[in-house]
């Protein structure tokens, strides 16, 4: 990371209040950020997952800000632990993002910026969503191996640019992107990793991950650097 950067990034711990509940979220902050994105993990997840603070960190490399959180609130994450049972309610994980996307329209520091979704598995889905009921907004959605049959009604809806991310060998989850990319009018690319699984954990599939996902949101969120 450039020294510059460094210089200008700051780390927030945040509590953002989704009607009676609250969730945590780490941001990151940038003094001449344009965009910001806010990731949506995949089931059983959180915003510590390493895989999408690696991006965000590639992220803010270029300059720019991003928000990771947990959409489940604490109590909800140790009930999901033991039944699963939030982690494919889509609709419930959307409602989640669009809480915390009107946070950031509202907060004087963030309310400037562009916003881009990234979301991961079944997060993809909840940003598929999110953007749907949020067109004037949010500007791009990156997916990375994403459900997106998940929001197979709402896709349709999007007029965000798309850019869906699928490894190689992740073949069933390639034959979903590519059925619901037949569904969504919006620019769109699908971008398919070779060698790479489900997870890219393989050496250097995620930093493939983070460079497209990079170029795609300096591109659509509009910052030239």
């Amino acid at each position: 990371m450039e020294d510059s950067i460094v210089e200008k990034m700051k780390e927030n711990s945040v509590t953002i209040p989704i009607g009676k509940l609250k969730i945590e979220g780490d941001l990151f902050l940038l003094e001449d950020a344009h965009g910001i994105v806010l990731f949506a993990h995949g089931s059983g997840s959180s915003r510590f997952s390493p895989r999408n603070r690696y991006v965000a960190k590639v992220l803010n490399e270029a300059g720019i800000a991003t928000l990771l959180m947990d959409l489940l609130t604490k109590e909800e994450e140790a009930v999901d632990v033991s039944t699963a049972r939030f982690r494919f309610n889509i609709d419930l994980l959307s409602q989640r993002l669009i809480g915390a996307t009107e946070w950031i329209k509202k907060n004087p520091v963030t309310r400037d910026l562009a916003l881009g979704y990234f979301g991961s598995s079944t997060g993809a889905a909840a940003a598929l969503i999110a953007a749907a009921k949020l067109p004037a907004d949010i500007m791009a959605v990156v997916s990375r191996g994403g459900r997106l049959d998940l929001a197979s009604e709402y896709l349709p809806r999007v007029k965000a640019p798309i850019l869906c991310i699928v490894g190689g060998n992740d073949s069933v989850v390639i034959n979903l992107n590519q059925e619901a990319m037949k569904h969504i009018s919006a620019e769109k690319k699908l971008e398919i990793v070779p060698g790479a699984s489900h997870l890219f954990e393989e050496p250097g599939k995620l930093e493939e991950v983070a460079k497209l996902a990079t170029k795609w949101f300096l591109q659509h969120l509009r910052i030239n650097r």
